[in-house]
């Protein structure tokens, strides 16, 4: 988790499309963009770059 606890509360809520990449919100079940049903929740780990 991040420093701010409000910051990591409104990443809790979004969703992201496996097949376009689009953050959607956790209440939907499909897409917004393109209607897949293939969504992730959005990580919460922030990777460095190398």
């Amino acid at each position: 988790m991040g420093k701010f606890p409000e910051a990591d509360a409104q990443i809790m809520k979004i969703v992201v499309c496996r097949k376009c990449k689009s953050r959607n919100k956790k209440s939907l079940k499909k897409c917004r963009k393109c209607g897949s049903v293939f969504l992730r929740p959005k990580r919460k780990d922030i990777k460095a770059k190398k």
